[in-house]
């Protein structure tokens, strides 16, 4: 049997998954050879780098324990005659199927704790959930090579509860260029170069001058989405548009006809992740209202907030503990109570008719060079190659 470098496991679609997708490119430029375990899905396929493979694993549809414990069988079992140099969870869903395989192979594991598990959305008035994510993880995070996160307070949260070194902090930041090279496109026929903002919109007719307002990703529970139309109502100036899609998008619309605003709430379908940066071209301001309903959100740095800043977006954000750090010491935007549509409208128009405007999308341009991949991956790169290869790696 031959023998891979790491094995990648992750409960999820690998080519929705952006920060995977980054992941994976940031070990094949140093040379590690990865074959990817997920659940696959309906998304796009996208190109995956030199020396990265794919399984995708089968398991029933369902929900609850049964679920995730099929979850953890299938991926025990896909990995089962495949050795690796390294497992490595991309969630806590996988972490335990990691580690029965690196106890068994005698390597070793590492896990990116990308939500703080026990405390995200779905456990919320439900304890005994929560206590068994957080069991599963107590259990098994002390024996991880190297823990990564996704923000600086679930780093703190998971150190001071589980009594471990702090997590590695790799933010959810785009690439510098994230895009294959002009002319390697041009030699695919396939090929659909991506559209801006104000080519989305052609079609409905929208004056290239008229304020574009975009939230971008899922329209799920929580996000704000339902508050944000209703704002809407007390926006005059600006158009809506939700780019993305999720299981409120029926909802919304008609909430937005309901409402009157359906010529000026728009819903235009997901773009390729790698594509993100060019579509918010010629929108105005990126909204983030994520709400304060669990810890997982309130210490959240969603994926859209770097997305906006290196697109140049001035931010109205919620005033969640991470977002909010964000957005005010790079004085990018504003903050918002989620939960109120008549502050978001507020907020909206504030910034609208704000001459600090041009200046906001100056400082979220220049947030985003702190906030890169190229950056975020020497993190995520020297904890991996210090497990990998210790001896070239001693410490200071």
């Amino acid at each position: 049997m031959n023998s891979t470098d790491i094995a990648f496991l992750m409960a999820g679609d690998l080519h929705r998954n952006i920060r995977a997708l980054k992941q994976l490119r940031s070990l094949s430029e140093q040379g590690y050879t990865v074959k990817t375990y997920h659940l696959g899905g309906s998304f796009a396929k996208t190109d995956l780098p030199n020396g990265v493979s794919e399984v995708v694993v089968t398991v029933p549809a369902g929900r609850g324990p049964l679920y995730f414990k099929a979850i953890d069988r299938a991926f025990g079992h896909a990995i089962l005659d495949h050795p690796a140099r390294m497992y490595h969870a991309s969630d806590l869903y996988t972490l335990n199927a990691c580690a029965a395989a690196a106890r068994r192979s005698g390597t070793q594991y590492s896990y990116d704790s990308r939500e703080l598990y026990a405390h995200v959305a779905a456990t919320r008035r439900r304890p005994w959930v929560r206590w068994w994510w957080s069991r599963l993880e107590r259990k098994l995070i002390s024996g991880a090579a190297c823990v990564f996160t996704v923000s600086d307070s679930i780093a703190d949260r998971l150190q001071v509860t589980y009594k471990i070194e702090r997590p590695i902090v790799v933010h959810n930041v785009p690439e510098v260029n994230p895009l294959p090279e002009a002319s390697a496109l041009a030699q695919d026929i396939n090929y659909v170069p991506p559209q801006t903002m104000d080519v989305l919109l052609d079609d409905r007719g929208l004056a290239s001058n008229v304020p574009i307002l975009v939230h971008l990703g899922q329209m799920k529970k929580d996000r704000g989405c339902e508050n944000l139309i209703k704002a809407m109502k007390s926006v005059q100036k600006a158009h809506l548009v939700f780019l993305g899609f999720g299981p409120l998008e029926l909802k919304l619309k008609e909430l937005a006809g309901t409402l009157h605003l359906h010529d000026r709430v728009h819903f235009i379908a997901p773009v390729s992740p790698r594509a993100v940066h060019v579509a918010l071209k010629g929108a105005t301001i990126g909204v983030t209202m994520l709400e304060d309903t669990c810890l997982n959100h309130r210490f959240a740095l969603p994926n859209k907030l770097f997305d906006y800043l290196k697109a140049g977006l001035p931010v109205l954000s919620s005033n969640l503990t991470e977002v909010k750090r964000v957005v005010n010491l790079h004085e990018c935007g504003m903050v918002v109570n989620p939960a109120s549509p008549e502050d978001i409208a507020n907020g909206i128009n504030t910034m609208l008719d704000s001459p600090l405007l041009s200046t906001w999308a100056e400082n979220a341009h220049s947030a985003s060079e702190t906030f890169s991949w190229d950056k975020a991956t020497q993190r995520f790169m020297l904890a991996i190659n210090r497990a990998l290869i210790p001896s070239n790696h001693p410490d200071d």
